[in-house]
């Protein structure tokens, strides 16, 4: 979507927002209703004051005068109800709508590929989600209807006037033209601050983020003071763009405040000198035009405001909007239900690249059989954890098929596919929940005795007992209050309770002590049993029982065979890597 911070107003960004109002035509009418209402309403007030003045204290009719002071009295109640009502269901609207927009948004993000996460700040998204769209929310209470009323009022306000008294009213009107030109400048001006301010917001949201989430390594390195000083020149860009809004402001209301001042005083001094010839009959019409006068001005002065949350709304709408226009998804074209799946795979002259023209794997082929366990290993880059991102079709493949039970993973649905697919990955995201909604991901068909049956069979129920609440401990955000090893059998049961036909291990014993590589090895063995499994590591000595164990260097299969066919390869990639393994541990 191109960039519209030239303009002052985006009308198909304003369309776009307005389209989500459909579904709540008759709040949105009861709104709008009551704007225009409200706006008919407030002029009966001056016409009023006219009549009290000019007719019941200048002839001095006392009944008349607390008739009138009644009726003035139902008129302000009834302004009362009806300015209720407007700011109820304006916002009863905004609320709803926002809802929605945040829903479609978020519920986009969850379908997009992992590519996009690699590329785009976490922070910047969260300020899509949250700050953006609130912002929307004021376009619907503060913006549309407001400026709707305003504006219906001033033009009723004008038409009152020229009613009353032309000459009077082409008096009051005499600065309005300075007035609105005025407003347009300040409206050009201060739409390109506000997309400054909420570029700035994002960048800041996005810098905290990271560096709150990454706050040991930032301890662990002695980098708080450089930290703060990189915080401290982004907020201070913040300042400035936020500054510069203010300094639009200060110059524009001032300047509203004067030119309203001299209309005023327009009026009081033409209509002192029509009341002295005689053209006017009384001191009423002056009044009533003075408080029209102020109906005129103070709606126009506000209309730059209210403008601004306008202006604002758009502008976070075109934010959010570009990303949920964002095609990023992976291709949903398949339709066959992956509903228990045997579990063989393959893997056919398959090439890949995060970055292109950049290929991480280049026209790789191998075979899975149901029921094998099957070891990756290689160095670092080699390729090994994009294998399991395939699979799961988390990215697409350039070239070649990976297919299994002899269908393309592209035919089967995403969701039936990663249903029969479970992944322990070496870096364990736990939830900020209890230990069952971290096992079970809050899926009702999965209870609390079918999750202790589970541990028990893999050997970990008794690990969660010794915990405070047991399977009911909150391990607060990222698994904090747990060990990385602990963290990694709790990583085993959930993919276990899943009941997946493929289970893939990446690096799943890398970083734990003895002990909980023990328990792992065995929740390892337990879960693996009967079921395809692919296993990434690094410690060889952990895949010795694999039915065949496939090397990888620098994007290519170099070896392939069992533990033992590999260790008789005289000079071979596997042997040269366990010797070096082995000797490195008896060192150790």
């Amino acid at each position: 979507m191109a960039d519209k911070t030239g303009k002052a107003f985006d009308l198909q960004i304003f369309l776009r927002l307005m389209g989500f109002a459909k579904r709540y035509k008759l709040n949105f009418f009861i709104a709008a209703a009551s704007t225009i209402l409200l706006a008919i309403v407030s002029l009966i007030n001056p016409y009023l004051i006219k009549v009290t003045i000019d007719k019941y204290i200048t002839e001095k009719d006392t009944e008349g005068l607390v008739h009138n002071i009644m009726l003035m009295s139902g008129v302000i109640l009834l302004e009362v109800l009806l300015r209720f009502t407007f700011i109820y269901f304006a916002n009863w609207v905004g609320q709803h709508i926002i809802r929605d927009i945040r829903a479609k948004i978020f519920r986009h993000i969850l379908q997009f590929k992992m590519s996009y996460f690699d590329t785009n700040s976490v922070g910047k998204l969260v300020t899509r989600v949250v700050s953006d769209i609130e912002t929307i929310a004021a376009f619907f209470s503060s913006g549309v209807f407001t400026i709707v009323s305003d504006v219906l009022q001033m033009f009723a306000v004008a038409a009152l006037m020229f009613y009353f008294n032309w000459k009077l009213a082409l008096i009051a009107l005499a600065v309005l033209p300075i007035l609105i030109y005025a407003t347009k400048i300040f409206q050009k001006a201060i739409k390109a601050t506000f997309q400054e301010v909420r570029n700035q917001v994002a960048n800041l949201n996005g810098f905290v983020q990271e560096r709150v989430t990454g706050m040991k390594i930032v301890q662990l390195f002695n980098r708080e003071k450089i930290e703060y000083k990189n915080f401290m020149e982004i907020n201070n860009k913040h300042k400035k763009a936020y500054v510069k809004t203010i300094w639009y402001f200060s110059i524009f209301f001032p300047i509203a405040e004067i030119l309203s001042s001299i209309g005023i005083g327009l009026i009081v001094w033409f209509g002192s000198k029509q009341i002295i010839t005689g053209e006017v009959p009384g001191p009423g019409t002056v009044i009533a035009f003075v408080q029209m006068a102020q109906m005129l001005f103070r709606p126009l002065r506000q209309i730059a405001d209210k403008f601004n949350q306008l202006q604002m709304g758009i502008v976070s709408g075109e934010r959010v909007f570009k990303v949920i226009d964002t095609e990023s998804s992976i291709a949903k074209n398949g339709n066959i239900k992956a509903n228990k799946l045997k579990g063989n795979i393959k893997f056919k002259d398959v090439r890949f690249s995060y970055i292109k023209d950049e290929e991480v794997l280049k026209g790789i082929s191998f075979d899975v059989k149901s029921g094998q366990t099957v070891a990756i290993v290689g160095a670092t880059g080699a390729g090994k954890s994009t294998i399991i991102n395939l699979i799961n079709r988390f990215y697409e493949i350039d070239s070649g098929t990976i297919s299994i039970d002899g269908i393309s993973v592209e035919d089967y649905t995403i969701e039936s596919l990663r249903d029969q697919v479970a992944i322990v990955l070496q870096d364990v995201f736990l939830f900020s929940d209890s230990i069952l909604n971290n096992i079970t991901l809050k899926n009702d068909q999965i209870g609390l005795e079918e999750v202790q049956n589970a541990a028990k069979q893999i050997g970990i129920h008794d690990f969660i007992m010794t915990l405070p609440e047991g399977y009911n401990y909150n391990v607060k955000e990222r698994g904090a209050m747990l060990s990385s090893g602990q963290r990694q059998l709790i990583a085993f049961l959930r993919a276990y309770v899943s009941k997946p036909s493929i289970l893939i291990l990446d690096e799943a014993t890398s970083s734990v002590d003895a002990n909980a590589e023990q328990m792992i090895q065995y929740a390892t063995e337990t879960i693996t049993k009967g079921r395809t499994s692919i296993v990434i590591a690094h410690r060889l000595a952990t895949i010795k029982q694999a039915d065949k164990i496939i090397v990888m260097d620098k994007g290519f299969i170099v070896e392939e065979g069992s533990h033992q066919e590999l260790l008789e390869k005289e000079n071979g990639y596997y042997k040269n890597l366990y010797d070096k393994q082995f000797s490195l541990d008896q060192v150790s």
